[in-house]
């Protein structure tokens, strides 16, 4: 995966840090992904250190799924390398790259006739593989995972009876007993109302915070990009558009650069937090 690919790196792609290399969870360098000779994602690079969430936003076909099959080797890129802790991901056996980096897809396949905890326990199954049975400290880090992401009432439930918000977070609490140091997850949001969109995000990032996680988060909506993660890549037609902090990304000159649209951008004294609206 050292391979070079047609295209120019965006203009906010960080230069290789090896320092930074070595403490990353997850990183890519100048990544890119191209079929039948037409680049689908100019090559981008990023750092996932833990503690730290990115946020990946963009219009539709802008290339944010493609990164992100990318980042959990879902799809090997035509250019660029992917690194897990420092080495590189093509070296590291399919188990074992699945206890560090775990994935949620936007398309989240079907669970019938499967309860929570059922579900939950699956998680687990990147430590133990096919023959091996959940022993006392399996069940414990299930039982904690279905605590800490409250899904803990829901455990006898089957998964296809509950509503979009419940199943979220019983999907992330698969993630959180799979004890990998990196999430990947596309659009987790997108389905639920703002209430749910809230628990969700705001359990990520007390996850970031209290464990040590790193996440790389697909998501359509740039204020919740903006409150809940540390740097966003914005993409257009696979090329990085801007790259950085929310404050430096949500401005009025760099979200009609990704969506061609005019929007005007006000701070919210109290929360800092910065809200765009279409212009009058």
């Amino acid at each position: 995966m050292n391979r070079r690919c047609a295209g120019r790196a965006g203009p906010s792609s960080p230069p290789a840090d090896a320092a930074g290399a070595a403490a990353a969870l997850l990183e890519a360098r100048q990544v890119g992904f191209q079929i039948d000779g037409r680049a689908v994602l100019h090559p981008v690079s990023l750092t996932l250190s833990g503690g730290r969430m990115i946020g990946v936003i963009g219009a539709n076909g802008s290339g944010k799924s493609t990164l992100g099959r990318i980042l959990a080797r879902q799809a090997e890129p035509s250019c660029g390398r992917l690194l897990v802790g420092g080495r590189p991901a093509g070296s590291i056996a399919a188990r074992r790259f699945a206890c560090e980096v775990a994935y949620l897809p936007q398309d989240i396949p079907a669970a019938a006739g499967m309860m929570v905890e059922e579900l939950v326990a699956l998680g687990r199954y990147p430590w133990l593989g096919a023959f091996r049975s959940l022993g006392a400290a399996d069940r414990a880090c299930v039982e904690e995972s279905m605590a800490i992401t409250r899904v803990s009432g829901l455990s006898r439930r089957f998964v296809d009876a509950l509503s979009g918000g419940e199943r979220q977070r019983v999907w992330l609490s698969m993630l959180v007993a799979q004890q990998a140091r990196a999430l990947v997850l596309d659009e987790p949001t997108s389905a639920l109302d703002i209430r749910h969109q809230v628990e969700v995000l705001s359990l990520l990032r007390e996850l970031c915070r209290s464990r040590g996680l790193g996440v790389v988060i697909i998501l359509h909506d740039i204020y919740m990009a903006g409150r809940y993660c540390d740097e966003i890549v914005a993409l257009r037609q696979g090329r990085v558009v801007a790259q950085g902090s929310g404050e430096n990304v949500l401005r009025p000159e760099v979200l009609k650069a990704i969506y061609d649209v005019d929007m005007d951008v006000m701070v919210h004294g109290p929360s800092g937090d910065r809200v765009a609206c279409l212009r009058a």
